[in-house]
């Protein structure tokens, strides 16, 4: 990879980073009311206060969930060390996808961190333009950000289900196309919602656990247009539609 695409391959994972910490709307309002050296200032300033708000001695409750955000917390500001000034201005400045890119853009939604970086890692490496987030909240503000033409997500997520957040999704952007992901779904209510959405709209279903394979060449021919509904199928079925 170039240089210049390793900077925007950096941008765009700081840019997903911030996001999920909550910290990237505030920092463009200050970008646009106090200029760069505040909103910079802000970014900064504020690692300090979430590691803090992070510390695992601090959360001895849910020491994972802490550990986990302090690892990504961590890796977030050893990328802030090595870009300079401009090229982080130039993160929080952009709200839209690079006009230059050309790859296919993913959106990934997984509440469970250690399948989320998989997926994410995987999508990547097959040279799609990947975001990620990690509730239905986060995947919403995410797409209305970057506007993908796949969003790929699970179904039983905190505070927005992977069902709710599409439907807001198609009412904004009806052509999007879906993959959900389900392992069991014990409430019948969301089998039949599910159920509903996968048929009405030809979204696509992932039965949960699958080979990355299925998933690459799943997300291949949905994307393609060609007609390729074995694990459509193989989803609806191993959950008993």
């Amino acid at each position: 990879m170039s240089k210049e695409g390793n900077i925007l391959e950096q941008q765009s994972y700081l840019q997903s980073e911030l996001l999920h910490f909550g910290l990237l709307e505030k920092a463009r309002e200050i970008l646009a009311d106090l200029g760069e050296k505040a909103a910079l200032s802000y970014i900064k300033f504020s690692y300090h206060l979430l590691s803090k708000v992070y510390h695992p001695d601090l959360n001895r409750d849910n020491s994972l969930r802490a550990n986990r955000e302090m690892k990504r917390l961590n890796r977030l500001i050893d990328l802030i060390s090595r870009l300079d000034n401009a090229e982080i201005v130039e993160a929080i400045r952009s709200g839209m996808i690079i006009t230059t890119d050309s790859r296919r853009r993913i959106l990934v939604v997984e509440d469970e961190p250690d399948l989320l970086e998989l997926y994410h890692g995987v999508l990547e490496t097959e040279g799609y333009r990947v975001f990620s987030a990690s509730d239905g909240e986060e995947g919403l503000t995410v797409f209305r950000l970057f506007h993908p033409e796949l969003v790929f997500t699970d179904v039983l997520m905190p505070k927005l289900n992977g069902i709710e957040m599409v439907q807001i999704i198609r009412s904004e952007k009806p052509y999007t196309k879906i993959i959900y992901l389900t392992g069991f779904l014990g409430m019948e209510g969301l089998r039949l919602k599910l159920n509903d959405e996968v048929k009405r709209h030809q979204y696509r279903l992932l039965s949960k656990p699958f080979k990355i394979s299925e998933m690459l060449s799943e997300i291949e021919t949905y994307l393609s247009g060609a007609s390729s509904d074995s694990q459509f199928v193989k989803g609806l079925r191993s959950m008993g539609m």
